[in-house]
């Protein structure tokens, strides 16, 4: 299986330049260890998806721009090809599961994009029925290089941005993120730089899979327990082939750990984060991460999306 080349995350990077915003590194919690923050979350549609989407979206020919596109998605990546749609004048379906939460899918609406709500297993069925009957384009969350590539361009703008930056710490969830940065960090740095994935320990799918050695699936039941609902979703045949090659290591995080980092980037760092964009930040919060001490430029989290329901945000940043 080919994997995404480093000259496809450059051509990504000039592709959407000005369609994206290039967030900055900032303090993390005032908590040891010391580390930097890659706040995704200042993308206008809250989250990193946005890169991937408006790369797919660029590449697109005039047919396929004519007839518009569609994806199934639990939020984020709805609302990035929504906006990335909207910005670049094509039609927009996005399918969503039950239960999406209603900040994301309201966000989805308000940029233009038709909204179908399906059961959570329909969703991918429901997008090549559209793709079959319409015409339109799947560009789908995580399971394709041109994906892969666009979120590649944080790890660029991390390596730019942090000279003695020697780890990453990134969120795995269908391991499109992960996926680009560690395609970044393997074929763009001149000294190592390790990429470390992090999973809930109730969606640990990509960890199981890494381990045995072969793509594992866990079943939406066994997955709902988390609060990180948006790394739910377990990787693909191409996402698996590229964190098998690249990534260094993945480690886990329990929900205790992941409502600590919520609440830590709110209170320390001023950051509106969801459960799944704080996954990172919970790995090195809780020590299991490495750090090098004093120098918080050598690690860097990656604060992958700020969408979070006000009332889920409420409870999880009140005291005690």
């Amino acid at each position: 299986m080919s994997l995404v080349t480093a000259d496809a995350v450059r051509a990504a990077a000039a592709r959407i330049e000005g369609l994206v915003v290039r967030t900055p590194l900032t303090a993390g919690p005032v908590e040891n260890p010391p580390f930097l923050l890659k706040p995704e979350t200042l993308q206008p549609t809250g989250a990193f998806k946005l890169r991937g989407a408006s790369n797919a979206v660029a590449m697109l020919d005039t047919e396929q721009r004519r007839a518009g596109v569609v994806t199934h998605s639990a939020g984020n990546h709805g609302l990035a090809l929504a906006c990335a749609a909207q910005a670049q004048g094509l039609a927009c379906t996005v399918v969503v599961p039950q239960g999406a939460p209603r900040v994301k899918v309201d966000r989805i609406r308000a940029r233009g994009a038709r909204v179908i709500t399906v059961p959570y297993e329909e969703r991918l069925s429901t997008a090549q029925e559209l793709e079959r009957t319409e015409h339109l384009t799947i560009i789908p969350p995580y399971d394709d290089p041109t994906i892969i590539a666009g979120q590649g361009t944080v790890g660029l703008e991390i390596l730019e941005q942090s000279p003695e930056v020697t780890t990453i710490v990134v969120p795995v969830g269908g391991g499109g993120l992960a996926s680009g940065i560690a395609t970044a960090a393997w074929t763009m740095s001149s000294r190592k730089v390790r990429v470390v994935g992090v999973e809930p320990e109730l969606a640990a799918e990509a960890a199981e899979s890494l381990r045995v050695g072969e793509l594992v699936t866990w079943s939406a039941e066994r997955t709902q327990g988390t609060m990180a609902d948006g790394v739910r979703a377990g990787l693909s045949e191409l996402t698996f082939a590229h964190l098998r090659a690249r990534l260094d290591r993945i480690v886990t995080v329990t929900e205790d750990e992941i409502a600590h980092a919520v609440a830590a980037l709110a209170h320390q760092a001023r950051l509106v984060t969801e459960p799944s964009g704080a996954v990172a930040a919970a790995a090195l919060l809780a020590g299991k991460v490495t750090t090098e001490s004093g120098d918080p430029g050598a690690t860097v989290a990656v604060i992958s999306g700020g969408n979070v329901d006000p009332e889920v945000f409420v409870d999880l940043i009140a005291p005690g």
